[in-house]
């Protein structure tokens, strides 16, 4: 199968420099979602692009039989932490970031996801999620990217009690493509826990830092003592991401304050909000709100968190994202379709549109002529739907058999 691929992949410039134009493909006969509505049809590609038509005897044209298939725009995760697991599969244990990353590659592709933005936790703790763990995550995108075969974004996750990182993520907000960030504070909500007595996280939390439960506990309440240093931090990368357009995220609202004091901002994406209060207040504004899809595929949160196929259905949710899992989004999708009256266009905007807009990528998220050529080709008979082909800018970048070619 990898030699299949190689041969299917091609870039848009040689090693030697000179142009080299992707294949043009024709995806015939599918399910094709276009204009809000699913069709018969076929859905063509040139030079990356969804194109309005394509004759079959062009040179080098990759014809694909998407007979009894879905043909979908591809899937667009605002926010997705299982890149982790790849790096430290077991707490101590770490891998290679060139290997982890090929490694997350692979399985995006292979789900559908063709534009992800990695949820990098940029915090006060050492380890996995400290502010030197974060720059070698920057590097190593910047140094990658070329080698992916779909599309790699970062969303800028900063705890708000991190402030000595404040001076490396203003620099990191100007990367392009531009990464998005997220308003992050787990610091005072740590605190409410050990002051509640409730440990039962902690020891997780320590063992990633390589801290004992009652190092991590004082590393804590150090942090909190620069409590009057965080509102001119936040105010300082909320106008840094202002002024150079990026998109800008408040994670766990919990009251209607919480979501005004962030739209003001200038976040308007209200990621994983806890309370019906602080959805309806987001609602009210007409701003997305995210949950995760591992949510919607379990039938509810791991942690006690608002039901995500509950808040579809009331309409106070617009974006699910992996969150930590990556097959979710494909599989929260068809759940929502099985199991309620959504349509698949509805679904289906929640994990690609929807993201897409919110993102402010507008070359991509649906199947309009002229878009970004991110599609993908699903299986939706079985029981867990799964990816057939992936393509990305119009290269393929997942294939689960030749026999469809």
């Amino acid at each position: 199968m990898p030699g299949a691929l190689q041969h299917l992949r091609t870039n848009s410039s040689s090693a030697n420099g000179k142009e080299v134009h992707m294949r043009p493909m024709i995806l015939k006969n599918g399910n094709v979602l276009r204009n809000g509505q699913m069709s018969k049809g076929d859905v063509c590609i040139k030079d990356g692009k969804i194109a309005d038509q394509l004759d079959d005897n062009v040179a080098d044209c990759l014809v694909i039989n998407a007979t009894d298939l879905h043909v979908l725009p591809g899937i667009v995760d605002v926010h997705g932490d299982a890149f982790e697991r790849q790096i430290m599969p077991r707490s101590g244990v770490s891998f290679d970031l060139p290997l982890a990353m090929q490694d997350t590659d692979m399985q995006l592709a292979a789900n559908g996801i063709t534009t992800a933005f990695h949820g990098l936790t940029i915090s006060w703790e050492p380890g996995l999620r400290s502010v030197e763990n974060a720059s070698r995550f920057m590097d190593a995108m910047r140094q990658l990217r070329t080698s992916f075969s779909v599309d790699h974004r970062v969303q800028l996750r900063w705890e708000t009690f991190a402030l000595d990182a404040v001076t490396d993520v203003a620099e990191w907000l100007l990367e392009s493509p531009r990464p998005s960030l997220a308003f992050n504070d787990h610091t005072t909500s740590t605190i409410k826990r050990v002051e509640a007595g409730n440990l039962k996280k902690l020891a997780g939390w320590a063992s990633r830092c390589n801290l004992t439960p009652e190092e991590y506990i004082q590393m804590v309440y150090d942090m909190s003592a620069r409590m009057d240093e965080v509102p001119e931090a936040i105010e300082t990368l909320a106008k840094t991401a202002r002024d150079h357009d990026v998109a800008i995220l408040s994670h766990d609202d919990v009251t209607a304050k919480d979501r005004t004091f962030y739209r003001a901002l200038g976040a308007t994406i209200s990621e994983f909000p806890m309370t019906h209060e602080a959805l309806v207040e987001a609602k009210s504004a007409s701003e997305h709100t995210v949950f995760g899809a591992p949510n919607v595929v379990r039938g509810g949160s791991h942690n006690g968190a608002l039901c995500a196929s509950e808040m579809v259905q009331e309409g106070l949710c617009t974006i699910l994202a992996s969150d930590y899992h990556y097959p979710s989004m494909l599989q929260a999708a068809f759940k929502l379709v099985r199991d309620s009256d959504i349509s698949l266009p509805d679904a289906w905007a929640l994990v690609s549109s929807n993201p897409a807009e919110a993102m402010g990528l507008n070359d991509r998220g649906s199947l309009e002529i002229g878009n970004r050529a991110d599609v993908i080709i699903v299986d939706a008979k079985r029981k867990f739907p799964r990816t057939v082909v992936t393509i990305s800018g119009g290269k393929v970048s997942y294939l689960s058999h030749t026999e469809i070619l």
